[in-house]
């Protein structure tokens, strides 16, 4: 027997949002289903080569794939917004080229990163001299660090992690990641503090590095998915999630 159906507008009423995810990142699908749990909107993931060390070099090889990584996003929808969930490999590539690259395989979709998104953050929470916390080798931390000051943002104290290595990266504790928060605002007085990599575990530390430090906390996964869910037009509010979505 052939059974009769109806069809509707999908899951996605509101906004459809993709993400393209580090193949090495096991954090940022876990938060941005927290943050992204919202009535009509729809988030896909797909995924990108990379390997574990974080350098330059290895940031910089994602440009090329990010084209067929994108084309992997359901092809029957039409995105609102696309996000590339990488921090250091969008210092590296720049921002024009990654939402170039990605336009190439979804046309129409407003393309941003976790770059852009801290930058739009900052600019949103009105915040011009930040405390930069970071996991990354000294190289790819001065990138970043480069990239936010050309954007008219002071960096007003610094501190790494210094590890190359992704798996370990995800694997920092959400206590650590609380202590660089405070030890580095502590260093001068500032607007914001910035940390950065979709791969810490930053979500669950937002909302109490805020109350101990006194200023917004701004994260890599937080800013992104602020970002993308604001270009697709969704103004829902979630204060647990930082200031940023207050």
């Amino acid at each position: 027997m052939k059974l009769d159906f109806q069809t509707d507008d999908g899951i996605g009423t509101r906004a459809n949002l993709g993400v393209i995810v580090l193949e090495t990142d096991e954090t940022l699908e876990q938060e941005f289903s927290r943050i992204m749990d919202l009535a009509g909107v729809a988030l896909y993931h797909s995924r990108i080569p990379m390997v574990p060390e974080i350098r330059p070099d290895t940031l910089s090889r994602m440009e090329q794939d990010l084209p067929a990584s994108a084309r992997l996003l359901p092809p029957s929808l039409s995105f609102d917004a696309i996000g590339f969930g990488c921090t250091s490999a969008s210092t590296v590539i720049g921002s024009e080229n990654v939402a170039r690259a990605i336009e190439a395989a979804c046309p129409g979709a407003c393309v941003t990163n976790p770059l852009a998104a801290i930058i739009a953050a900052a600019r949103h929470l009105e915040a011009k001299r930040l405390a930069f916390v970071t996991p990354y080798i000294p190289e790819v931390s001065a990138g970043m660090r480069s990239k936010l000051e050309e954007a008219g943002l002071q960096i007003a104290g610094f501190g790494s992690f210094e590890e190359g290595n992704d798996r370990v990266v995800a694997r920092i504790t959400e206590a650590s990641i609380l202590e660089a928060i405070e030890k580095v605002a502590a260093q001068s007085p500032c607007d914001a503090v910035v940390v950065s990599c979709t791969n810490l575990r930053c979500l669950d530390v937002i909302a109490q590095a805020e109350q101990k430090v006194g200023i917004p906390v701004i994260s890599s996964n937080q800013a992104l998915a602020w970002h993308m869910l604001r270009l697709a037009g969704i103004e829902d509010t979630n204060p647990k999630f930082g200031r940023l979505f207050e």
